[in-house]
């Protein structure tokens, strides 16, 4: 069936043994349906299909029969195409807010949402904590699985038959790992606390940007990323940061006691006070 969906979650690229390299890409259809669509390499997308965030695409999808979140569908061949441009920021967000916040379902009981997912009725949720209580920065692997390489370099042998050795090595070119996960610490209406690791790419891309300027120093790029995820979306009071929160395929199918991840972050500025009347 053929959909129009707006992009909403654009996670870090990750290694798959299957596809290569992922991105997650999820978004919401004009009456507020949920869809995972995959599977999405992005950085090899042709121009038209790749996507920004907040904009509408158009493809043929299916259900996966693969996945068995309600959610997931598998776009069919390459008929994914952009439509338009990214919907604007301007007006405190409101076009944004009128065809996603507005349209879809927003959980303040992660109770509540954990016992859907284990029923298997949702996977792809937007929560609003009641109290953001840290924001955190862990050291991890800085290197990809070295399985994952291998397969990745398999598949690099492969396409060498069919295309020229540059077109291969742009398709296939390893994306940087992150060093660092990234984490905010919330509570929900009930008081239960939490703790989930943030997957945007958008907080990946800021860290590199960060440590870029920061001309290699990891110590000044990790502050920076945490005074805009921390001292602007949530200390300055300026923002109504929502997070956009997905399960993995793993923990949704083990019904782990939390499978979700933070997939993404609505962060529209707060509306003044006048345009409430």
């Amino acid at each position: 069936m053929k959909e129009k969906i707006l992009i909403t979650v654009k996670t870090y690229p990750t290694l798959s043994r299957k596809y290569a390299e992922l991105v997650c890409t999820a978004g919401v259809t004009p009456i507020g349906e949920w869809r995972r669509l995959y599977p999405v390499r992005f950085r090899q997308l042709y121009e038209g299909q790749k996507y920004k965030k907040y904009q509408w695409v158009e493809a043929d999808i299916e259900k996966s029969t693969d996945d068995d979140r309600p959610e997931s569908y598998k776009i069919v061949g390459d008929s994914l195409l952009t439509i338009g441009e990214p919907l604007p920021t301007k007006s405190n967000w409101h076009a944004r807010r009128l065809s996603f916040l507005n349209k879809v379902n927003v959980y303040d009981n992660l109770t509540t949402l954990i016992d859907h997912a284990h029923l298997n009725e949702v996977s792809l949720a937007l929560f609003r904590p009641t109290k953001f209580l840290k924001f955190t920065c862990e050291e991890v692997a800085r290197e990809w699985d070295p399985t994952k390489l291998e397969d990745l370099e398999n598949q690099k042998r492969q396409l060498d038959l069919f295309q020229d050795e540059e077109t291969v090595t742009k398709q296939l070119e390893v994306v940087r790992k992150l060093p660092y996960k990234f984490s905010y610490q919330f509570e929900d209406c009930d008081s239960k606390r939490s703790k989930l690791m943030i997957e945007d790419w958008e907080i990946g891309a800021l860290y590199w940007n960060c440590l870029d300027r920061a001309n290699g120093n990891e110590e000044i790029a990790i502050h920076n990323v945490q005074q805009k995820y921390w001292t602007d979306f949530i200390v300055s009071g300026r923002y109504d940061p929502v997070l956009i929160l997905g399960t993995t395929l793993e923990h949704h199918r083990k019904r782990a006691p939390n499978p979700f991840v933070i997939i993404g972050l609505f962060y529209p500025p707060i509306e003044p006070q006048g345009n409430l009347f």
